[in-house]
Protein backbone atom coordinates (compact mmCIF):
# COMPACT_ATOMS: atom_id res chain seq x y z
CA UNK A 1 0.00 0.00 0.00
CA UNK A 2 1.09 3.54 -0.73
CA UNK A 3 1.37 6.16 1.97
CA UNK A 4 -1.31 8.85 1.62
CA UNK A 5 0.00 12.37 0.94
CA UNK A 6 -0.56 14.67 3.88
CA UNK A 7 -2.86 17.67 3.51
CA UNK A 8 -4.67 20.45 5.29
CA UNK A 9 -7.58 22.20 3.55
CA UNK A 10 -10.28 24.74 4.39
CA UNK A 11 -13.49 22.91 5.36
CA UNK A 12 -16.88 24.60 4.94
CA UNK A 13 -19.07 21.77 6.23
CA UNK A 14 -19.07 19.25 9.08
CA UNK A 15 -15.89 18.73 11.07
CA UNK A 16 -12.85 20.83 11.91
CA UNK A 17 -11.72 23.79 9.81
CA UNK A 18 -9.14 23.38 8.49
CA UNK A 19 -9.34 19.64 7.95
CA UNK A 20 -6.10 17.68 7.85
CA UNK A 21 -5.13 14.11 7.08
CA UNK A 22 -3.68 13.92 10.60
CA UNK A 23 -7.09 14.78 12.08
CA UNK A 24 -8.80 12.14 9.93
CA UNK A 25 -6.23 9.56 11.04
CA UNK A 26 -6.98 10.35 14.69
CA UNK A 27 -10.76 10.27 14.40
CA UNK A 28 -11.71 7.50 11.96
CA UNK A 29 -10.51 4.14 10.70
CA UNK A 30 -11.12 4.85 7.00
CA UNK A 31 -11.55 7.96 4.89
CA UNK A 32 -13.09 8.27 1.46
CA UNK A 33 -11.76 11.24 -0.49
CA UNK A 34 -13.96 12.33 -3.39
CA UNK A 35 -12.05 14.59 -5.76
CA UNK A 36 -14.56 16.66 -7.70
CA UNK A 37 -14.10 18.22 -11.15
CA UNK A 38 -15.25 21.77 -10.44
CA UNK A 39 -18.00 23.95 -9.01
CA UNK A 40 -20.18 23.80 -12.15
CA UNK A 41 -20.08 20.00 -12.63
CA UNK A 42 -23.62 18.61 -12.39
CA UNK A 43 -22.33 15.07 -11.85
CA UNK A 44 -20.22 16.27 -8.93
CA UNK A 45 -23.20 18.01 -7.36
CA UNK A 46 -25.27 14.85 -7.74
CA UNK A 47 -22.46 12.75 -6.23
CA UNK A 48 -22.20 14.86 -3.06
CA UNK A 49 -25.96 14.57 -2.57
CA UNK A 50 -25.94 10.77 -3.07
CA UNK A 51 -23.11 10.37 -0.57
CA UNK A 52 -25.02 12.55 1.91
CA UNK A 53 -28.00 10.20 1.54
CA UNK A 54 -25.76 7.18 2.21
CA UNK A 55 -23.57 8.84 4.86
CA UNK A 56 -24.85 6.67 7.73
CA UNK A 57 -23.76 3.54 5.82
CA UNK A 58 -20.22 4.93 5.64
CA UNK A 59 -20.22 5.92 9.31
CA UNK A 60 -21.39 2.40 10.22
CA UNK A 61 -18.18 1.26 8.50
CA UNK A 62 -16.12 3.78 10.54
CA UNK A 63 -15.46 5.76 7.36
CA UNK A 64 -15.43 9.53 6.96
CA UNK A 65 -16.43 10.90 3.57
CA UNK A 66 -14.54 14.02 2.43
CA UNK A 67 -15.39 15.89 -0.76
CA UNK A 68 -12.61 18.03 -2.24
CA UNK A 69 -13.47 20.71 -4.80
CA UNK A 70 -10.76 22.55 -6.82
CA UNK A 71 -12.29 25.95 -6.08
CA UNK A 72 -11.90 28.82 -3.58
CA UNK A 73 -13.49 28.48 -0.16
CA UNK A 74 -16.26 31.01 -0.93
CA UNK A 75 -17.43 29.08 -3.96
CA UNK A 76 -17.32 25.72 -2.16
CA UNK A 77 -19.31 27.28 0.69
CA UNK A 78 -22.14 27.86 -1.80
CA UNK A 79 -22.44 24.07 -2.20
CA UNK A 80 -22.72 23.67 1.55
CA UNK A 81 -25.41 26.33 1.84
CA UNK A 82 -27.33 24.56 -0.93
CA UNK A 83 -26.87 20.92 0.14
CA UNK A 84 -26.08 20.99 3.90
CA UNK A 85 -23.70 18.05 3.65
CA UNK A 86 -23.13 15.99 6.83
CA UNK A 87 -19.46 15.39 5.99
CA UNK A 88 -16.42 17.61 5.31
CA UNK A 89 -16.48 19.68 2.11
CA UNK A 90 -13.05 21.10 1.42
CA UNK A 91 -11.68 23.76 -0.91
CA UNK A 92 -8.48 23.05 -2.86
CA UNK A 93 -8.16 26.25 -4.92
CA UNK A 94 -4.51 25.72 -5.84
CA UNK A 95 -5.18 22.03 -6.59
CA UNK A 96 -2.15 20.99 -4.52
CA UNK A 97 -3.98 18.09 -2.87
CA UNK A 98 -5.56 17.00 -6.17
CA UNK A 99 -2.07 16.93 -7.71
CA UNK A 100 -0.57 15.08 -4.73
CA UNK A 101 -3.26 12.40 -5.14
CA UNK A 102 -2.78 12.42 -8.93
CA UNK A 103 -6.33 13.38 -9.88
CA UNK A 104 -6.47 12.75 -13.65
CA UNK A 105 -6.56 15.67 -16.07
CA UNK A 106 -7.23 15.20 -19.79
CA UNK A 107 -6.79 17.33 -22.90
CA UNK A 108 -3.26 18.62 -22.23
CA UNK A 109 -2.96 22.40 -21.87
CA UNK A 110 -6.72 22.94 -22.28
CA UNK A 111 -7.38 20.50 -19.44
CA UNK A 112 -4.87 22.27 -17.20
CA UNK A 113 -6.46 25.66 -17.92
CA UNK A 114 -10.09 24.55 -17.48
CA UNK A 115 -11.05 22.14 -14.72
CA UNK A 116 -14.49 21.82 -16.29
CA UNK A 117 -13.02 20.40 -19.50
CA UNK A 118 -9.99 18.53 -18.25
CA UNK A 119 -10.26 17.45 -14.63
CA UNK A 120 -11.75 13.98 -14.09
CA UNK A 121 -13.31 12.68 -10.86
CA UNK A 122 -11.32 10.47 -8.52
CA UNK A 123 -12.22 8.50 -5.38
CA UNK A 124 -9.60 7.30 -2.89
CA UNK A 125 -10.11 5.11 0.19
CA UNK A 126 -7.55 5.61 2.95
CA UNK A 127 -6.83 3.12 5.70
CA UNK A 128 -6.25 5.26 8.79
CA UNK A 129 -5.78 2.40 11.26
CA UNK A 130 -2.52 1.67 12.95
CA UNK A 131 0.34 3.72 14.30
CA UNK A 132 1.78 4.77 10.96
CA UNK A 133 0.57 7.22 8.39
CA UNK A 134 -2.67 6.51 6.50
CA UNK A 135 -2.27 4.42 3.38
CA UNK A 136 -4.16 4.32 0.09
CA UNK A 137 -6.01 1.02 -0.18
CA UNK A 138 -8.23 1.83 -3.18
CA UNK A 139 -8.39 4.41 -5.95
CA UNK A 140 -10.86 4.91 -8.78
CA UNK A 141 -9.69 7.32 -11.48
CA UNK A 142 -12.49 8.54 -13.69
CA UNK A 143 -11.88 8.49 -17.43
CA UNK A 144 -14.89 10.73 -18.11
CA UNK A 145 -17.09 13.10 -16.14
CA UNK A 146 -19.54 10.23 -15.57
CA UNK A 147 -17.00 7.60 -14.51
CA UNK A 148 -17.37 7.27 -10.75
CA UNK A 149 -17.29 4.22 -8.48
CA UNK A 150 -20.55 2.56 -7.50
CA UNK A 151 -21.54 2.69 -3.84
CA UNK A 152 -21.48 -1.12 -3.63
CA UNK A 153 -17.89 -1.17 -4.89
CA UNK A 154 -16.83 1.29 -2.18
CA UNK A 155 -18.71 -0.58 0.56
CA UNK A 156 -17.14 -3.90 -0.56
CA UNK A 157 -13.67 -2.34 -0.56
CA UNK A 158 -14.06 -0.94 2.95
CA UNK A 159 -15.64 -4.16 4.25
CA UNK A 160 -12.83 -6.21 2.73
CA UNK A 161 -10.16 -4.01 4.33
CA UNK A 162 -11.95 -4.15 7.68
CA UNK A 163 -12.12 -7.96 7.49
CA UNK A 164 -8.38 -8.21 6.80
CA UNK A 165 -7.74 -6.79 10.26
CA UNK A 166 -10.00 -9.27 12.03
Amino acid sequence: MTQAPSFELPNVASGPDPLSLATLAETTKFSLLLFQRDYHCGNCRKQVQVFADWYDEFRDRETEVVSIVPEPRERVAEWQSEYELPYPLCADPQKHVAEAYEQPVRFGILGKVSDFFGRMPKAVVLDCRGDGEPTICYAHEGTSMWDRPELDELFETIDSERNLAE
